[in-house]
């Protein structure tokens, strides 16, 4: 892939690119979040800076990302197994309702200069219990949106690249919200940002389908989810993968407040600055992906941009100016976008229907679950190293990662290959 590649050079594939919004119920879903989306990373930029201004501790910060994620880890198998049992739709509007309540009480406790770190450490673990419960529903909906099977690569990618616009858009308005008028406002902000996702997910409307409640009890579901998703090799694969993503690639983004003062020397508006060069490289990433036909070649995207984050991370450790690691976390945000959202359309496409919140719940267990315990002890190697290194250390075990995978890769076409026939993507070779 080369950076020709990136952008596309038909009218028809930019048509592609937006070719999910035809289904009214993702159009409206996509509005709603995009506009909770920059709320959610307003929030997230707040908390770092609050986080490290009250202590100046990088463990803290490593701290506060564990406690926000590790619910995840814990909980997602089980609530996967809601997702397959129960209305999604319904328990992600729930979910977003909890995550305002738990944005309000963050705001008024800034706002009336009450706050205190066990605040952020209790609070940021309520938020991860509802992102328990969120992920799998939210991943598993995606496919219930669109009208046509054949656009779930396409509202994939595009969820990324709202996600990444949003990761654009909020930390620039929370580093200048923050400077002028403090943290408080940014969760206030966020507190009413939820409510366009609310409403939209109330407005969507999604044929009841004759799903199957089987007398399986919740022990046995949970159980024929671990066997599934376990017995599958490239499911199997691409779990383990994440793991590793998210132990020592992905913890750099909580480690980037203290980045931003130690290394760079700057202020809030600096971090704003970084989390914007980081979701325009995805939002990059993202757009590119949409703008794909087809899934095949999906691997190789993976193993090379895999390989390309853990290259960003190296050039990061030894970066000490704002615009070399502008340009560096660019290519971080592109590499990263690119390798999640080819596993994330590799998994929903492989896995079945009646399995797919539990599959997604392992997703969500492997990318949310995991990066706390890396966000925990980026933190603690962090504060004993210090920063340069531990990204150095996280740069080459991501390296040696994703060259790992793409040696891997002929082994897995093996499994996918006849997966893609039967779901009609690669075509019915004849046997004499």
């Amino acid at each position: 892939m080369t950076i020709n590649n990136l952008f596309p050079k038909d009218l028809e594939s930019i048509q592609h690119i937006f070719s999910s919004l035809r289904s009214r119920n993702y159009r409206i879903y996509f509005t709603g979040q995009g506009i909770s989306l920059i709320g959610t990373w307003m929030q997230n930029i707040a908390m770092s800076w609050l986080v490290y201004r009250l202590t100046g501790s990088v463990f803290l910060l490593g701290l506060i990302g564990f406690t926000s994620q590790i619910p995840t880890f814990v909980l997602a198998p089980f609530t996967g197994v809601l997702t397959d049992r129960h209305n999604r739709q319904r328990i992600m509007l729930l979910a977003q309702v909890f995550f305002m309540a738990q944005a309000l009480v963050m705001a008024l406790l800034v706002l009336f200069n009450v706050i205190e770190v066990w605040h952020l450490i209790v609070l940021s673990l309520v938020f991860g219990i509802i992102s328990a419960f969120d992920a799998p529903a939210r991943q598993s909906l995606v496919v219930d949106l669109i009208g046509d099977p054949k656009n779930l690569g396409n509202a994939i990618a595009l969820n990324s690249a709202l996600f990444n616009g949003a990761r654009l858009i909020g930390p620039a308005i929370a580093g200048i919200t923050i400077a002028a008028v403090g943290e408080g406002i940014c969760f206030l902000l966020n507190t009413l940002s939820f409510l366009a996702v609310i409403i939209a997910l109330l407005m969507i409307k999604i044929p009841i389908s004759p799903v199957s409640k089987k007398a399986e009890r919740f022990r046995d579901g949970f159980m024929s989810g671990v066997h599934y998703t376990f017995q599958s090799v490239p499911i199997r694969t691409m779990i383990i993968l994440l793991v590793f993503l998210s132990m020592a690639g992905f913890p750099f983004i909580i480690l980037l407040p203290a980045y931003a003062k130690e290394i760079l020397h700057g202020s809030s508006d600096t971090l704003g600055f970084l989390m914007s060069a980081l979701g325009a490289g995805a939002l990059t990433g993202a757009l590119f992906m949409a703008s794909r036909k087809s899934v095949i070649g999906l691997g190789g995207i993976i193993s090379w941009n895999v390989v390309l984050l853990g290259l960003s991370l190296v050039l990061a450790s030894f970066s000490t100016r704002m615009h070399y690691s502008l340009i560096v976390f660019f290519f971080g945000g592109l590499s990263m976008i690119l390798s999640l959202a080819a596993i994330n359309t590799m998994l929903q496409i492989i896995a079945d229907e009646d399995k797919r919140g539990r599959v997604m719940s392992f997703y969500a267990m492997a990318l949310m679950g995991t990066t706390p315990i890396g966000n925990l002890l980026a933190g603690a190697v962090a504060s004993g190293i210090g920063i340069s290194f531990t990204l150095l250390a996280g740069g080459i075990i991501t390296i040696l990662t994703g060259i790992g995978f793409q040696l891997h890769r002929k082994t897995l076409r093996k499994y996918v290959h006849p997966i893609y026939i039967d779901r009609g993507i690669l075509p019915q070779i004849p046997v004499d």
